[in-house]
């Protein structure tokens, strides 16, 4: 687990068994940790990620954006997207709201199946019920019509419920305690990263905080050439800790990303993205 102290300073306390999880009290203390270590920026900054945090880095992007390198993904999500599938049903038809200004909602928890259903798992599913193959969860058409959907949510704030549920919960533990735990030889967490180091360069890098660092999925990594999911990231960050990475959608992933977005409600959607 990570050190006590750096658990204390995000007020996010271990649980024990016998303790019910407190998802509210964790989100708050969560937050609140962000705002007294970066009280200059407000919430919808977070979003952002490290242009938030470098003025040099900030001046860049903002010229990237001129011309967003992640053009070529929305368009052709978004064709995708209109696409009929062989059975002439579409992706809207497996969404509320026609699959439009709803992905800040994931990823939720389906009660009626037991697990964490995020939007990549959600699309493949519905492709599987029309026929279709499922595509790859990293790069490729994934990323396009997820870069697409998160266009139309763009400015939308994160809305992830918990449900009452004692395996909703057991889901939020999880990606909590993946989130804290040390791994991999280099005995990383993802809180040693997004928590502790947060703001501070790592080599050419500044690290993201961990609030909103979810909101500019899909992104366009100058690193990979091309865009990335969140389960490519969640890929990459494992093996720069050098641990073993899980499959992607392994449930473990999901629930990290459960955790990560719901600390992360408030925080407006700003994806698709880019990053260095």
């Amino acid at each position: 687990m990570l050190a006590l102290g750096a658990v204390v300073a995000t007020g996010l306390h271990p649980s024990r068994a016998e303790e019910r999880p407190d998802p509210a009290a964790d989100l708050r203390a969560f937050q609140a940790h962000f705002r007294d270590r970066f009280p200059q920026l407000p919430i919808a900054e977070f979003a952002n990620g490290p242009y938030a945090m470098d003025a040099g880095m900030r001046q860049q992007w903002e010229e990237i954006m001129q011309f967003p390198p992640y053009d070529f993904a929305v368009e052709e999500g978004k064709q995708a997207f209109e696409t009929p599938f062989a059975n002439g049903k579409r992706y809207a038809d497996c969404f509320p709201e026609g699959g439009t200004g709803i992905r800040q909602t994931f990823p939720y928890f389906d009660t009626a199946a037991g697990e964490v259903v995020t939007l990549d798992l959600a699309i493949n599913r519905c492709r599987e019920r029309n026929g279709e193959k499922p595509l790859p969860y990293q790069t490729g058409l994934m990323a396009s019509i997820t870069a697409y959907m998160a266009e139309t949510s763009r400015g939308k704030p994160f809305d992830i419920r918990i449900p009452d549920d004692k395996r909703a919960l057991a889901a939020y533990e999880d990606g909590k305690r993946f989130f804290y735990s040390r791994r991999g030889q280099l005995n990383f967490s993802c809180a040693s990263c997004h928590v502790q180091a947060a703001g501070q360069r790592l080599r050419g890098d500044v690290l993201a905080p961990a609030l909103g660092i979810l909101a500019s999925f899909p992104i366009y990594r100058s690193e990979w050439g091309s865009m990335g999911t969140v389960d490519r990231r969640f890929t990459s960050c494992s093996a720069q800790t050098r641990s073993e990475p899980f499959a992607p959608q392994d449930p473990g992933y999901r629930n990290l990303e459960y955790f990560l977005s719901y600390m992360s409600n408030g925080v407006p959607i700003a994806g698709p993205g880019t990053r260095p």
